[in-house]
C-alpha cells in the first residue's frame, strides 16, 4: 500500500521510515492532488496552529474534511483530527474527542514513558514533547492507552490518534497497526 505523510512540517522522514519498515511505500504529501495516490495519511506532530495555517494555505482542510481516507495523527496531528480543542472548535473533526494542548507541560517537561496500548503491545515507548492529552471521548471512541489518568491514544473508525511521537523511536508497531488495522484492503 501507499501511505502518505502530510509534509508541511514535522518528522516526515521518520514517519516514512516507519511506513517502509512496515513493508509499505511512504510518500511525502505536499500537494492536494497526491491524496488520490494514497491509501492512508499520517498527520505528523509539530505546532498545531502552524500546521492548520499551512493546511489552509495549500487547500488541504476542505478536501480532508470531506475525505474518508484513513488518517493517523501524532501529537499536533491528533489536535488537527479532534472534534474539539479546549477553548476552541476543532479543525478536521474526524475523532469525536476533546483535546487539551500542552497538558504535560512545556518543552523542558518532555519525557518518555513505556505504554500499554490496547491491541498493539504492552511495551511501546512513547516520546512526549509538549504533548496534548485527550480530555474527553464520545461514544464510539475506543481508548487505547493512558499515562496516569490522561488518555494518550484513541481510535474511531478509520482514524487513529496519539499524543506522543512513535516515529522518534525505532519501534514502528504503532504505524504498522494503523496500516494493518485501520486501512481497508481491497
Amino acid at each position: 500500500m501507499k501511505i502518505g505523510v502530510l509534509a508541511l512540517q514535522g518528522a516526515v522522514r521518520e514517519h516514512i521510515r516507519h511506513i517502509e519498515l512496515s513493508g509499505h511505500e511512504g510518500i511525502a504529501v505536499k500537494r492536494v492532488e497526491q491524496l488520490e495516490e494514497i491509501d492512508g495519511l499520517i498527520l505528523p506532530g509539530g505546532e498545531s496552529t502552524t500546521l492548520r495555517r499551512l493546511m489552509d494555505l495549500y487547500g488541504f482542510k476542505e478536501v480532508l474534511q470531506n475525505s474518508d481516507l484513513p488518517m493517523f495523527g501524532t501529537c499536533a496531528g491528533l489536535i488537527v483530527l479532534a472534534q474539539d480543542v479546549e477553548g476552541e472548535s476543532g479543525y478536521l473533526k474526524k475523532l469525536d474527542i476533546t483535546v487539551e494542548r500542552n497538558s504535560f507541560g512545556r518543552q523542558v517537561d518532555s519525557f518518555e514513558s513505556e505504554l500499554d496500548i490496547k491491541g498493539i503491545a504492552e511495551d511501546i515507548e512513547g516520546v512526549f514533547i509538549r504533548a496534548p492529552h485527550i480530555a474527553q471521548v464520545e461514544e464510539g471512541v475506543d481508548v487505547l492507552s493512558r499515562v496516569g489518568d490522561k488518555i494518550v491514544a484513541v481510535k474511531q473508525g478509520k482514524y487513529l490518534g496519539v499524543s506522543f511521537h512513535p516515529e522518534l523511536t525505532d519501534d514502528y508497531r504503532v504505524t504498522e497497526y494503523f496500516i494493518n488495522h485501520m486501512i481497508k484492503k481491497d
